[in-house]
């Protein structure tokens, strides 16, 4: 796995041994940073479900001002740090359930990627808390990554791309 462009391209990023590991393929995170470039310079981004912190790192590189990450996983978090050290970049990370860091976000974000275990479904809920929050700036999506369409109350899905099993959908708030 690596960074696919901007200051950091071509890095190569730690990763997880084991097949329970469905990190974003390559040719995915390039197609959805060509749709989401334009929006990263100086974002705010939430990498909710952040594992190695593919998402976030590939933000920061393409020009995001802040990530955030989270997971739950303390092998995740250990992951995502040796690859945070090796690109020397500081950011927040915390070790907190989905809910958990939702309810206790602090600010809004222009970007929350949401990558959860694809057996879960968790778009609902999580939507119902940005709304409740107000967790996103105006113009503010979140990206959320499955193996089945889903649907969210109050939002409404304005882009949506098929790769082989993996459906990454952007939602908007209505």
């Amino acid at each position: 796995m690596r960074i696919i462009g901007g200051k950091f391209r071509g890095r190569t990023l730690a990763t997880f041994r084991g097949w329970d590991i469905r990190p974003t393929p390559d040719r995915v995170k390039e197609s959805l940073f060509q749709i989401l470039t334009p929006r990263l310079v100086g974002a705010r981004v939430l990498d909710l479900f952040a594992g190695s912190g593919a998402l976030g790192l590939e933000s920061l590189s393409r020009g995001a001002g802040e990530v955030v990450f989270n997971d739950a996983s303390a092998e995740s978090l250990a992951v995502l740090n040796k690859n945070l050290s090796a690109l020397q970049v500081r950011a927040t990370v915390t070790q907190k359930d989905f809910r958990a860091c939702l309810k206790s976000a602090d600010g809004k974000f222009d970007l929350i990627f949401c990558d959860p275990p694809y057996k879960e479904s968790f778009l609902r809920e999580i939507c119902n808390i940005v709304s409740e929050r107000a967790l996103l700036n105006e113009g503010g999506i979140v990206v959320y990554e499955s193996e089945r369409e889903e649907c969210a109350d109050g939002f409404e899905a304005i882009d949506e791309r098929r790769y082989g099993r993996t459906c990454v959908t952007m939602w908007r708030q209505l």
